[in-house]
Order: C-alpha cells, then structure tokens, then sequence
C-alpha cells in the first residue's frame, strides 16, 4: 500500500531538503490532452513488486494502484502489452472489494479490468497479479549480454519512451497521466538493482535472493520510471544541494565514466542556477549499458538516465577528443531533461519538441559555456541553424508540433524536426528576445508546471511576459506550427552615402520549385562593413539602412536564424571578394547556403566552388572542414561515374591534400580538439577519394599496431580502422573478424562487428549480412551492421532485409520498423529502390505510419535530378579552372 504522504515527505527529508517533493502543489493535469484511454478514470499512485527471472526471459509483478474514479463506469481500462493477469480485485476507501475479470485487447495495447456493478465516483486501489517478457530490444524490460573474462554476463534495463511502460506495468501509460511510484525488485543477492529514487531498504529472502524497495517516486510520467539488475559497480561524487551524482557500469569500467561523472556534476551545477529551481531527487545515477539501439542512445529516466556505453564509457586506450565531447553533450542533453521533460512533462506527443528540442539546445548552450575551447571560432551556431533545413525543406517535413494519433507516429516523431529544428528555433528566439529574457520566462515556465504538464503554448505564454513588445507569439507559432524553412532575398544599393539592404521573403524547397511559400515572421540580422549589426522582423518584405557603401552586407549575422539567405549576384560577389575578413561562422553560413541554393539550381555551383578555392591554408580548421565536407559531398554525386570522378578527384586531392600534409598523422602538442578533428575528418575525405598514399599508411599503422599500440593512437584509431574495414579484401575480413570474436570489451567489440559491415567489397558485405542474422554479434548489434551495410551498399541491405523480414524483425524495436526499412533504401541511386520502398510501405507499414517511406523515396527522387543538373555545372568548372 502507498505510504501516508506525511510518512512519505518525512522519508525524503531525512535524506537531505532536495529530496522532498512539492507534490500536492503539483500543475494539474492538462484538461484536452489527446489520450487513447476512456476518459473518467485516473492514477495517482503504483506500487509494484516485481520479480525478473533472466534465465527464462520473463518476470512476474504484483500492482496495487491507488485511482480515482470521476465518473460512474463499470470498468477500467489501462494500457498493457504481452501480460497475463491473475487474483486481480478492486478495494474501495471504506474496505469492501470485489473481483475483476480481465480481458487483454493485443491489438490496443489495453487490459480491461471489468466489474459486476458500476463503480461510484471516488477513490479505489486496484491490485492485480501478473506476468510479463523480458526482451532482446531496447523496449520495456530487455536484457543485454556481454563478454567478460568469466564468461558471458546478463543484465536487465528498462526502456520505456515513449510507450513501453505498459509492458513492465498495467498502467495509464500516456504522459499526462502522473503519479507517484513505489518499486520493489526480488532480485539475485549478488546483483545491483538501480531504480530513479535510493533504495529505502534492501533485505535477504533467501534461495540466494534479495528484496530491494526503493522510496517513493516523485510525481511523473510512466516513460519515466527505470529499473535495471546486474553486475556492476557504482561511483559517486557530491553535488550542489546535497546531490549525490553517480554512475553505474558493469564491473571493472565504472572508472571509465570518470568523465561523465564530473561532467554531470558540472552540468547540474549549471542547470540549477539556469532553471532557478534546485535538481529535487537526493541522487542522479547515469547507468552505462552494453549494446545500442536503432532508436536512441540514451534515455533521460528521472534520476536514472541510461546510457549505451558508447556514449558515456571513455576506455583509454581507445577514447579520444570526439569521445569527450560525445560523452559531455549526452549528459548535458540527458540533464536538461530533468527540468524540460522530467519534472514539466508534455501533455501528449505533439509537443514532444518541448522535450527534445529545448534539450538539445542546452545542451548545445551548456557545451559551449563549460567548454569554449571545443568552438573556439562559435560555429556551432552555423551548424545547429542549418542542421534540420535539409530535411524540412522537402514536402514529406513536418511542423514542429505535430499532431501524433498513435504510438507508432510518436515513436516517429523522435526526428531531425523535433530535435534539430526544434533546436535552432529555440536559438534563433532567444536570440531575439535576449538571454535574459528567454531565461527568465523558462524561469517562471518551470516553476507554474513543476510536477505537472504543459503544451508549448505554455511556454510561449511566460516568454511573452518576460519579453513585452517583441510579439514572440507570433514569430513562435510561424516557425512552430507550420513546417518548411523561409529563404530571405537580399540585394543592396548605396544611396545618399548609405547601404540600404531589401529583403524579401520566400521560401526554400528542395523538391517544389513551383511551391507557393509560406509566410514567416523572421527576425533578420544585417552586418555592415562597420561592424554593426541591424535587427529588422521581416514580414513579407523589409529593408534596413547601414552606414557607408562598397562594404560586403552579412545577412544572419553570427548566424543563429532559421531561414536561408540568397544574394543579389553583386552582393555575392562582394562577399567572395572579401571573405576572408568575415567571421568563420560567417564564412560557414554563406558557403552552406550557397551549397543549398546551388543544389536547387536557385544560384550557380561554381559560386560554391569559388569560395572553396580561396580558403588559405592558415585559415580556421572549421572553414577547412567546411571544405572538405563540400568536396566530399560532390564525389559523392559522382559515385557511379568513374571517369567523371576522376577528373574532380584530381582536383580535389589538390585541394586537401597540403592542408593534410600540413597537419601530419600525429597530432602534436598544443593541438586545439579543432586541429584534431580536421585531421582525422581529412584523412577519412581523402581515403574516401581513393588517395593511395593514405590508403597504404592506414594499412601500415594497421598492421604495425599488433606489436606497437602507439601505431594507432586514441585520435587515430577509429579513423584507422575504419579505413582498414572499408578496403579490406578477405584476409583483411577475417583478422578484424578474429579480433571482434576474441574482445572482451563489449564497447571495443561492438565496434568491431560495426566495421565488418563497412567494406566497399559486395562479397565481405555479404558475409556481414550473413552475420547479422546470427546469434554471434549480439541482438542489439545486428541490425545496426545492416544499416552499416546499407551506406556502401543499400540495394544489397535493402533486398537482404527484406528477404529476411522476419528475422530482421526481432532485431528492431516494433516502433522503429516503419523507418528502419525505408532507411536502409534511401541511399540509393536506383530508381528502382523507390518502388521496392513503396511496395513494402503498402504491405507492411501502417497508411498513417508512412512519412519515413515517403522521405526516403522523396530524396531518392530528387537526389538523382538534382544530381543530373549539378554536375554539369561542376565539369564546366573544373574545365575552367584546368581540371
């Protein structure tokens, strides 16, 4: 039975003030939210036991749920997914029960507990006996094994978002349905069990068994509840406010997530001084798994976040600076959530982005304030603005809230919109009202919803107040609640001594040339030759005057707007003509926009070209990793077209290669992460272009790392072996193959089998394929080795797949289906593959399910006609310039 509440706020505050919970000042729930459930009945607290059994793959669990019931009704219908029920009864407030007859509908996910006579509105506990699976994917209770030197070990987690919850508990499990938990696990006397909150008692039950009941949740949402079982060992460090921050790995690599300890520990310190309200749980653990998924990397459980090993473990010997930055921004992500999606929860799916987006951004926020040395040149700005605009400019894009009707579309809504659009707009917003008052309306946002949900109007509410006369409502909802990216046409003029910038709004599509824009409230800043930034909302059309003529105007200024910018052709050239003197995110700015434009035919190639052409070897690493991503993303037009190819390789490996000779293989003291990060991206650009002399030295430092390690050092090793993998003949195969077998690293061996589906070679692709289907790389690695397959190969991926559907099937989250398929065709530059994408949406994905397929044939489409209009425009360029 739950806890009296005074017993329970007693409990927390024995364990310090951060530990008790406002709950009965909780935000009520909100009133219309979308919900698949009856109407009338609600939770407001679980108490379950559950007892895994991970020899057999089940478990079995006992729930007692306190509810309340609003309106009369002779059952109660709650979500469950592959449960049996048994001695399930309902009790009332005054002592009486009666017994309930259970039916379970697979196909709605729903358990139906039915009465003999209807129950009065009040309040009940319904308790029920149960029994459940364990499974090999990352959805609801699952196991991971992993090699040890003992032998293979198992150990159990949780995973829950979006709707999984319902397969380790009967519950309403939808996010506005929040209540308080408490979680007893029976477990093996040797295992750590980790669930959100401390343990308050760990007892022996003997036959080698132990009962472990943690202490009564905070209010929240059944995605949010997270147990895991095994043999690991657990670090601590103090937090502000008493927080005690830990991090849980198998045993012998917690030392490994030293990193992400103090990391999280910086991180939280941060985001209790942003949010202006204190992290409440008494602890913070980040629980590192073996393995990866098709879906996510990590999960933000309250209290408990979990994190594939991958992401949070930096092993030595293996780890470098890219490892570093990985490991800080999915903390810093996954931390964000405790406040945007933990604490205030969204209503329903459709404002997911609320979530996503607004961690995303502090994480990007956080990143950049804790360690500057890793944008030493604040490009991040150019890349997080431009991140999702190739994927909503095509006609398959969704607005950022988005209406979600089932559990399938919300597993879908987990995408580059969500997270990265979401994101830049955020930036992009902020930047227009001002930090603090985007900080002092999240502020007052978190503090009126605390322990209870929102919708994103909510949100926009509290801004508007914290930032009167900048009509940030409407400027939100244009970029919110319709979908696509607005293009800003620009042209300058001088008159009476001064720049007078037009700007004219319109809308930049990738596949609807003939589109009617949209129309966008879009804050524009303009940079005059002065220095001086202009504001201006643009509202169809604008203009702003600048001090001075003759100097090159920068429209989006620093960078942070979500739209793309086409100059007059004068007004183009004036910038090429004075490029150099612009910021680097700038320079990115103008050099991805004209990339964009140019792919649309909307402005010249060689405008892209030229500006590649001029970059100076002394200029910022990030400008050159700008040009070697525009380099590279142009011989992979030519894929398919040797001799086509060759002559732009010519060119290009002219271009890169002193920039790499420049740098050298090893990176040398004083090495900004910049500086490394260019080296490692230009060796892998120029081994892609087939450079023999990098091929040939890849395969030296290979070779030679079997008696000298320091071959391949931490920043090279990945790079190195990646090279290795891609151009393997079948001796090459088999020796990484040997090594991936006799590793008993789960991260390192994880990487392994992910390069042996890396090889250009269709006959060892093959023989990765045929892997995938076995037991040996592990259920969690196997249909990650066919998509790996799929980016050199995805006719082969795609048909392999299909052909083995149901096998693949058990290796893909059921959520994940509908976009894992279409995913592994979508690199194709056969137009066939768009009706085999079609064929299988039709058969086996759901008609309100299909966006990812539509994606997928939508770029397929219009890769191969904008390719055919491209690449002509580079021949001629290359001719030009002696190629």
């Amino acid at each position: 039975m739950r806890r009296p509440l005074i017993a329970a706020i007693a409990l927390a505050l024995a364990a310090g003030p951060v530990a008790a919970f406002a709950q009965e000042a909780a935000a009520p729930p909100v009133v219309n939210a979308t919900t698949q459930l009856p109407r009338g009945v609600s939770p407001t607290h679980y108490a379950i036991e559950v007892t895994p059994h991970a020899e057999r793959m089940t478990f079995d669990g006992k729930a007692k749920i306190d509810l309340v019931v609003a309106e009369a009704t002779d059952r109660i219908v709650l979500q469950a997914i592959d449960m049996t029920f048994a001695n399930s009864r309902l009790a009332a407030a005054d002592g009486s029960s009666m017994p309930a007859q259970v039916t379970v509908d697979a196909d709605a996910q729903t358990a139906t507990f039915a009465f003999d006579k209807p129950l009065a509105p009040g309040r009940y506990t319904l308790s029920t006996d149960y029994s459940g699976v364990i499974g090999t994917q990352a959805n609801g209770l699952f196991a991971l094994d992993y090699p040890t030197d003992a032998g293979k070990k198992r150990a159990l987690f949780t995973q829950f978002e979006n709707s999984d919850a319902r397969r380790f508990i009967p519950s309403w499990d939808e996010p506005n349905f929040k209540a308080t938990f408490d979680l007893t696990v029976n477990a093996p006397a040797g295992d750590m069990v980790v669930s959100n909150m401390p343990a308050a008692s760990t007892k022996d039950i003997g036959n080698g068994m132990k009962q472990v009941v943690f202490r009564t949740s905070p209010k929240m949402s059944t995605y949010l509840l997270f147990m895991a079982m095994g043999d690991f060992d657990r670090s601590t460090i103090r937090g502000e406010n008493g927080t005690e921050i830990g991090v849980i790995a198998q045993k012998g690599k917690v030392e490994q997530a030293r990193y992400a300890l103090e990391a999280s520990r910086d991180v939280l310190r941060e985001y209790n001084d942003y949010f202006g309200v204190p992290y409440p749980l008494p602890k913070l653990d980040n629980i590192a798994a073996p393995g990866r998924s098709q879906f996510f990397s990590a999960m933000e459980n309250w209290g408990a976040i979990f994190t594939f090993e991958y992401s949070l473990l930096l092993d030595p010997a293996i780890a470098n600076v890219s490892d570093q930055q990985r490991a800080f921004t999915v903390a810093a992500h996954e931390i964000a959530h405790q406040w945007f999606g933990d604490l205030v929860t969204m209503a329903w799916w459709d404002d997911l982005w609320l979530n996503e987006g607004f961690a995303t951004w502090m994480e990007g926020r956080t990143t950049r304030k804790l360690h500057p040395e890793w944008d030493i040149d604040g490009v991040d700005a150019a890349y997080t603005s431009r991140g999702a605009m190739g994927r909503d400019a095509y006609a398959t894009t969704h607005p950022v809230v988005q209406h979600v009707e089932t559990v399938e579309q919300a597993s879908q809504a987990f995408d580059g919109i969500t997270y990265g659009k979401g994101s830049a707009v955020i930036g992009m917003l902020e930047d227009y009202v001002g930090a603090d008052a985007w900080r002092d309306g999240v502020r007052s946002y978190i503090k009126q919803h605390a322990y209870g949900n929102a919708v994103t109007d909510d949100l926009w509410r509290e801004i508007d107040k914290a930032a009167p006369g900048k009509d940030l409502m409407q400027v939100a909802h244009d970029f919110t609640l319709q979908p696509g990216v607005p293009l800003i046409k620009a042209s300058a003029s001088c008159e009476a001594g001064a720049t007078r910038v037009a700007l004219e709004q319109s809308e930049y599509t990738v596949d609807r040339p003939g589109k009617a824009p949209l129309r966008w409230h879009v804050p524009v800043s303009v940079r005059g030759g002065d220095g001086n930034v202009a504001r201006v909302l643009v509202d169809g059309e604008a203009s702003v005057t600048l001090p001075g003529c003759g100097a090159p105007v920068v429209v989006n200024a620093g960078q942070k707007g979500y739209y793309r910018t086409l100059y007059a052709p004068a007004q183009f050239k004036a910038l090429g003509d004075g490029f150099a003197k612009l910021p680097v995110v700038d320079q990115l700015g103008v050099m991805m926009d004209a990339s964009a434009l140019a792919q649309t035919g909307q402005q010249p190639e060689s405008d892209l070209l030229d500006l590649a052409d001029k970059v100076p070897l002394d200029a910022s690493p990030d400008l050159w990793q700008m040009v070697a991503g525009v380099l590279g993303g142009i011989d992979d037009m030519y894929k398919g077209q040797p001799e086509r190819q060759a002559v732009f390789r010519e060119y290009a490996l002219s271009r890169l290669s002193p920039k790499f000779e420049q740098l050298g293989w090893e990176s040398r003291e004083g090495d900004s992460s910049t500086v490394k990060d260019l080296r490692t991206s230009l060796i892998g650009t120029l081994s892609g272009m087939g450079d023999a002399k990098v091929i040939a030295e890849a395969r030296r430092r290979f070779a030679a790392s079997a008696s000298d390690p320091a071959a391949m050092p931490p920043d090279l090793r990945r790079t190195v072996l990646g090279i290795v993998a891609y151009n393997a003949d079948a001796a090459t195969w088999d020796k990484l193959h040997a090594m991936a077998r006799g590793e008993q690293s789960s991260m390192i061996r994880d990487q392994y089998y992910g390069l042996l589906a890396r090889t250009k070679d269709k006959a060892l692709a093959q023989r990765a394929l045929d892997m995938a289907l076995t037991d040996e790389p592990g259920a969690t690695n196997a249909a990650g080795m066919i998509s790996a397959v799929s980016w050199e190969h995805p006719d082969m991926a795609f048909d392999f797949a299909l052909a083995h559907r149901e096998q693949v099937d058990t290796l893909v989250d059921t959520t994940s289906r509908a976009r894992y398929y279409p995913g592994l065709g979508s690199g194709s530059t056969d137009l066939a593959m768009v009706d085999k994408i079609r064929a299988f949406a039709d058969k086996y994905i759901a008609p309100t399910s299909r966006r990812s397929a539509e994606t997928a044939i939508a770029s397929i489409q219009t890769r191969l006609k904008l390719r055919a209009q491209q690449l002509p425009q580079v021949d001629a360029w290359l001719k030009e310039h002696g190629g």
